[in-house]
């Protein structure tokens, strides 16, 4: 289980340069330096929808904390969740809240390419993430943003969608903002961390997790 590094600045943002982020006219890739990161009471950070599924008003609510980036939240995707979400979510037992978590600027990278899609398709995307996490992660920092430049277009977001996300500066601080404040609010220090009716949760099978969902809504 990764642990959160200490300051997620000092990760994501790269050098004297502050946040830096990737740009791919055709196929010449350049990382362009963002501005100076701004403090975080500066930082509008009302564009960072949270990303939900299920019923809102649910008996329980489920909060996963989750890199891109991360074995671990790929195996608990690949063998967890689907179950999860077809006993629970989609059933309108929960209300599911996914947040992501940067442990470096390329799990952040991922985030605005799945966000790039809307709330619509955000999910999917997410999918498509895990699913190729140990390709898209393969490489320097170049091939890293070109690979999820075209995993983006395989979602179908054109490349001026893609070249638009990626270059949306005030976003991706907004961004690290959130998680800042969600992850010092519920306590988050490794991934996935679960908090379920604001209980933090490790890591858990299936069996598990439905064992205290049940408890909580009385089944």
């Amino acid at each position: 289980m990764r642990q959160i590094f200490a300051g997620i600045f000092s990760v994501v943002l790269v050098g004297a340069a502050g946040l830096w982020y990737v740009n791919q006219p055709s196929e010449r890739m350049s990382i362009i330096p963002m501005a100076e990161a701004q403090s975080a009471g500066d930082i509008d950070t009302s564009r960072v929808t949270e990303m939900t599924l299920g019923n809102p008003e649910a008996k329980v609510e489920v909060i996963e904390y989750a890199s891109f980036t991360c074995p671990h939240c790929r195996n608990f995707h690949e063998n967890v969740f689907d179950e999860l979400k077809a006993n629970y979510i989609d059933t309108g037992k929960i209300h599911f809240i996914y947040r992501e978590v940067y442990f470096d600027r390329f799990g952040l990278w991922a985030a605005m390419v799945a966000r790039c899609g809307g709330e619509e398709r955000y999910f999917g995307i997410t999918d498509l993430l895990y699913e190729t996490q140990s390709q898209w992660t393969q490489g320097d920092a170049g091939a890293i943003a070109g690979n999820l430049a075209r995993l983006g277009k395989t979602a179908g977001l054109s490349q001026d969608e893609i070249d638009a996300c990626f270059g949306d500066s005030e976003m991706a601080q907004a961004m690290v903002t959130v998680y800042q404040q969600n992850a010092e609010k519920d306590g988050i220090n490794s991934t996935p961390s679960f908090v379920i009716d604001g209980k933090k949760y490790s890591n858990m099978s299936y069996a598990d997790f439905s064992a205290i969902l049940d408890e909580k809504l009385g089944d």
